[in-house]
């Protein structure tokens, strides 16, 4: 099937590409969530308004991917959360924490669908964290989860 992504897609492509993909991924996992449209002859027209918004967005050079980068393994990031006694999390960190993290710690604002956080955090502790940037700059980042 023949779709439009409207949004970045992890080994699959960015906002504005045209791809091809299975019939059930499409229908099951990338329309429901928004993450593409059903190509059609109309919807070309979309796809230059998709990629004049992501071109205000993307971070435009290497040289600026390696500045943020240097910034954000810079911020000393702390989130506070709820947790039990044994140290586990109600409920876990999501993207969206991380991105709020970071701000609040005085880092530059990253998208929240750029972070990576690999395993889902449901303890307490210091974990690491990645940012993709660019498609050849990613920043580690390393978040300290203390209880709230």
């Amino acid at each position: 099937m023949k779709i439009i992504l409207t949004h970045e897609v992890s080994g699959l492509g960015a906002a504005g590409d045209v791809v091809d993909v299975k019939d059930g991924y499409a229908r099951n996992y990338l329309i429901p969530r928004n993450f593409a449209i059903r190509w059609t002859k109309g919807g070309e027209k979309d796809v230059a308004q998709i990629r004049r918004a992501r071109k205000i967005h993307e971070i435009a050079t290497i040289e600026q991917a390696n500045e943020i980068k240097a910034r954000l393994e810079g911020v000393k990031v702390r989130l506070a959360v709820r947790s039990g006694d044994a140290g586990r999390l109600f409920g876990s960190v999501t993207p969206a924490d991380v991105a709020s993290a970071i701000k609040a710690a005085g880092g530059p604002e990253v998208d929240k669908r750029r972070i990576e956080l690999g395993t889902p955090i449901k303890t307490l502790g210091a974990h690491a964290t990645s940012v993709r940037l660019h498609p050849e700059v990613a920043a580690k980042v390393n978040i300290e989860v203390i209880a709230a």
